[in-house]
């Protein structure tokens, strides 16, 4: 008997003891080595689960790394003992995003598995829990790629947490060397400087548009004083966010919202409409979680930095707990010290 994390109510969730799951034809089950905990399991938990039917549970954990232990008769592609991470975005249920699987168990069943699709094979000596930074790494990467930037620009990023962390490394690792990064927490700029942030700093301690005037330079519009920044990305999720950034952009700059916003915003197009600024949103990571398996190796010890906290599964209720404060960045569950 293994045990999965559900959720059974607001903030009421539990460890339940569930049975191996058994593959079908077109199944696979992993032994997960280690999983991550996602700002979306946090919000599930407040919110009391996602597409959970009344007296019923939602299973969470989609962040997942392990070895495949049982393998359907109709997969091709993979073998019991093979390395892989998960592609919750590529399976049927959405794992641990309200279909009847999480990836919080002992051992997860991937149903339709599929090489190179919802399972990505991982090299032998990826460390798990590097390889279950894959998928909120995937995330980030589709924000930069969003924001259509390149080598020489100037870029801000809003919210220092995992993935706005991710998108420092990545902006970094693409030769961008201008980022600034903001967040409320100490700690959490000083991881964002440890990855190549040219500088990090408090928004509601600074006053924002003199801050970045004198960190990229100043530009105008028709008679307006701008901010030299050409790109921002949104992965905080503060309401003023959109106005502060539509009131200090420069002209044909990009913003991309990558926070989930759970209230509408006021939106300035008389501000907006001189600059001719571009506004778009990010979410999952339609193509990139292949290219980011690929990057790891290169980039592991890079990474390893975006891991704050350690927790066995047995003591993931208080993990939880940690990953909502502002001082971790990710959080690690790792199945393989629960004894």
């Amino acid at each position: 008997m293994g045990q999965v994390l559900n959720i059974h109510g607001v903030n009421d969730v539990r460890l339940d003891p569930v049975e191996p799951p058994r593959p079908g034809d077109k199944d696979v089950v992993i032994k997960v080595k280690a999983c991550g905990i996602c700002g979306s399991d946090l919000s599930y938990i407040k919110i009391g689960g996602i597409h959970r039917k009344p007296g019923g549970v939602t299973p969470i954990g989609h962040e997942a790394a392990g070895e495949i232990v049982a393998v359907g008769a109709a997969v091709q592609g993979v073998k019991p003992g093979q390395r892989v991470v998960v592609n919750p975005m590529m399976t049927p249920s959405y794992i641990g995003s309200g279909g009847p699987e999480g990836a919080f168990t002992e051992e997860l069943l991937v149903r339709d598995a599929r090489v190179g699709d919802s399972l990505l094979p991982i090299p032998d000596d990826l460390p798990w829990e590097i390889a279950a930074l894959t998928e909120p790494l995937a995330v980030a990467l589709h924000g930069v790629n969003r924001a259509q930037v390149k080598a020489g620009d100037k870029v801000v990023v809003f919210g220092c947490g995992p993935i706005g962390l991710g998108m420092v490394l990545w902006l970094v690792d693409r030769g961008i060397t201008d980022v600034v990064a903001l967040d409320l927490a100490a700690e959490r700029r000083e991881r964002a400087m440890a990855l190549g942030a040219r500088a990090a700093f408090d928004p509601t301690q600074e006053d924002l548009k003199a801050k970045l005037t004198e960190l990229h330079g100043a530009a105008r519009v028709f008679s307006r004083e701008a901010v030299g920044t050409d790109a921002f990305i949104d992965a905080a999720g503060a309401p003023n966010i959109l106005s502060d950034v539509v009131r200090i952009a420069k002209y044909q700059s990009r913003m991309v919202v990558t926070a989930a916003y759970m209230k509408p915003v006021e939106l300035d197009l008389g501000a907006m409409l001189t600059t001719e600024m571009t506004i778009t949103t990010a979410v999952g990571y339609p193509t990139e979680m292949p290219e980011v398996v690929a990057a790891l190796p290169r980039l592991s010890k890079t990474a390893a930095p975006l891991i704050s906290h350690r927790f066995p599964f047995r003591q993931i209720i208080e993990a939880l707990g940690v990953a909502a404060t502002p001082a971790s960045a990710k959080v690690m569950i790792d199945f393989e010290t629960n004894a």
